[in-house]
């Protein structure tokens, strides 16, 4: 591979930046467009360099919107050469993920779709209901459109497949106490924690329980009927009953999932509908001839796109990311239209799931019923957006321009950013910072802050908090690179796993300022923030102060507040941000709190430090079953030696009897 990069200016003019076209190859390759402050903006491949490239500078005007406005956001362009268009499909996707481009079509669900996971790398397995990404040594069935669908299918398969479905920290209770929970005495569990079953004897039902769910039913089925008739002439009425009911629930959760294709049929079947804007996507997992699950997008189309480019652009990102566990992958892609680089597509697809992958457009059969089927819930999926758009993105659009009129800022405040402070007296100060692009939360992008405690008087200065906040924010944006000042407190960990690049090159996310910074407060906080960020030498950052009580907006150096309409929609978006902030810096408060008090029983024991403190805590589940335990079984956990075993028994007596007799 070979780079090759054009940085020109940070102007909006793409006459500033525009590489000479002799200067770019003609070779396959992928290319970056960046902005102004080096974040990349735009990703895509091309069969000629030079010829997608010169088609990005001609004539703005007959440009398609969304490309225009890239374009002229972009400050530099750089691009990457590479042998094949396979591995140009593959930068493609690394660079898609990594970069995380605005510009780009992103392929998201509006919500994480239920899967049923199987903890197989346990020594006893464990079924739940799981949103996420897919982990390696779990199995993950799914996913289901809905978590009340998993849950009634394992319901029913309990009662058959006496699975561990309790938590670790239930399963080890019931260790510790020698009693099983509830399930295992219904019969719902096989209780391995009580030793009711061996460990291997309990992942033979595991097994068994995952080859039902994979679609090997039959057999389950034929040999519970075999069971069921030879008890019942042994005269042994009672197990023949307790079979049939469990050939009745296993037939049940097979209706559950209607037969649409032949047994071993593993397809996806992917629809696409929309319009000249909006695209609706709907995919269907077809395991085994079953529908399992099925998710749905919504997305803008990219200009001049065409069905077979709009399906290249879903299974590179779609398969990308379910190719980091190769059974997301099946055996079988049908599409409404084969792109242009399906062959090389279907090489990459077979590289990535370890096995051949057959692309193709279904014409007759069941297949092709299934795939209007799919096509009918995409168009119904695009219709119920369109009617909650109309709502939704006008008052979104209002929003942003009333804000931008009445704080008379030169753009519509497209990034917002807002910092609340969270304590109790004092103690436990937290901050945190909630991101809002567009109108819409961005939850990937919150932040939590530890600030340090004022000493001497416990008292906490919310001003002070604001701008060691604010400081610690923006020492990213001044820099350049994103290891904020360390004379200002401890960082979260949450801020520390994002910060923690000192010699990286690549772009972060808190590199670049918001439009917008809001503060919790009135015109001291407002103050604080604005004169942070003058010591910081930031003056592209709009400050406002937002008020409780009367919903006043404060603008630093202003004597009088702005008053907002109370029936705007300027005035709504502040107080979703507001509130946002305020309840995650709540529940970031109440976490740190928890975990204060829950070893505060242990303060001050000789020879147990913070880590020893946490380890005990781990071990038994709580201070509680901690109490209960003798000095053996204390000096058991790692770290823990039989002095520091009898200390700590030694101070859990002595506070039961401080308590007892002040009750007394």
């Amino acid at each position: 591979m070979s780079d090759a990069t054009t940085n020109l200016g940070t102007v909006a003019d793409p006459s500033t930046y525009r590489p000479a076209a002799g200067t770019i190859p003609t070779d396959p390759g992928v290319y970056k467009f960046r902005d102004q402050h080096g974040r990349v903006i735009y990703v895509g491949k091309a069969k000629s360099l030079r010829q997608r490239l010169t088609s990005y500078f001609a004539d703005l005007t007959g440009l398609h919107p969304r490309t225009r406005q890239m374009v002229t956001t972009a400050a530099s362009v750089e691009w990457t050469v590479v042998g094949t268009e396979v591995e140009a499909l593959q930068l493609e996707y690394n660079w898609i993920k990594e970069f995380d481009p605005r510009f780009n079509v992103r392929y998201r669900d509006d919500k994480s779709y239920p899967m049923l996971a199987v903890t197989l790398n346990e020594e006893y397995p464990r079924v739940f209901v799981y949103r996420g990404p897919r982990k390696p040594g779990v199995r993950y069935f799914g996913p289901y459109a809905h978590a009340w669908a998993i849950r009634e299918t394992v319901d029913l398969l309990t009662r058959v497949f006496g699975v561990r479905t309790c938590s670790t920290g239930v399963f080890r209770r019931s260790e510790q106490i020698g009693r099983p929970c509830l399930l295992g005495y219904i019969d719902k569990c096989s209780a391995p924690c009580v030793g009711r079953v061996s460990a291997a004897e309990h992942r033979e039902i595991v097994e068994d329980f995952c080859d039902f769910l994979a679609g090997r039913t039959d057999a389950l089925i034929r040999k519970l009927e075999r069971e069921m008739s030879t008890a019942a002439e042994e005269l042994d009425f009672e197990r023949a009953a307790r079979l049939r009911d469990d050939v009745s629930a296993l037939r049940r959760a097979m209706e559950k999932q209607a037969v649409v294709l032949g047994n071993g049929v593993d397809a996806d079947v992917i629809a696409l509908v929309g319009d000249e804007l909006e695209s609706s996507v709907k995919i269907f997992h077809v395991r085994d001839g079953r529908v399992r699950g099925e998710r749905g997008w919504v997305v803008e189309v990219q200009e001049n796109a065409t069905l077979a480019d709009q399906v290249g652009a879903f299974l590179l990102q779609f398969y990308g990311a379910e190719s980091e566990m190769s059974s997301g992958i099946p055996r079988e892609v049908l599409v409404p239209a084969l792109p242009d680089d399906a062959p090389e597509l279907e090489k990459w697809l077979t590289e990535q799931r370890g096995a051949g992958v057959s692309l193709r457009v279904p014409q007759r059969g069941d297949k092709r019923t299934l795939m209007t089927t799919v096509e009918l819930n995409a168009t119904e999926a695009m219709a119920r957006h369109k009617l909650q758009r109309a709502g939704d993105l006008t008052s979104r659009s209002a929003a942003l321009t009333d804000l931008q009129e009445a704080l008379g800022l030169d753009d519509a405040p497209l990034r917002i950013e807002c910092i609340d402070i969270s304590h109790v007296q004092g103690t436990d100060v937290v901050a945190s910072l909630v991101v809002f692009e567009d109108g819409i939360a961005r939850k990937s992008d919150y932040r939590h802050y530890s600030i340090k405690e004022a000493a001497g008087d416990g008292r906490s200065d919310d001003v002070a908090s604001i701008a060691e906040v604010t400081r610690r924010r923006f020492a990213r944006h001044r820099e350049g690179v994103s290891t904020p000042p360390t004379s200002t407190g401890e960082m979260s960990a949450t801020e520390t796993a994002a910060d923690d690049t000192e010699t990286s090159r690549k772009p972060k996310k808190f590199a670049y300022p918001p439009n917008l910074f809001v503060v919790d407060g009135g015109a001291p906080q407002a103050h604080a923030a604005a004169a942070a960020l003058d010591e910081l030498g930031v003056t592209d950052v709009a400050v406002v102060g937002l008020a409780k009580r009367l919903e006043e907006v404060w603008i630093p150096g202003d004597d009088e507040p702005v008053i907002l309409p109370r029936n705007s929609e300027a005035l709504f978006l502040l107080q979703r941000v507001r509130d946002e902030a305020h309840r995650f810096a709540i529940t970031f408060h109440r976490s740190k709190r928890s975990k204060r008090m829950t070893t505060s029983a242990l303060d001050g024991i000789p020879g147990l430090g913070a880590g020893r403190r946490t380890a005990l805590v781990t071990h038994f589940g709580s201070v509680a079953n901690l109490k209960r335990a003798t000095v053996d079984e204390i000096a058991e956990v790692k770290g823990v030696g039989p002095a520091t075993a009898q200390a700590v028994r030694d101070a859990l007596d002595d506070n039961t009897a401080d308590r007892e007799g002040n009750a007394s």
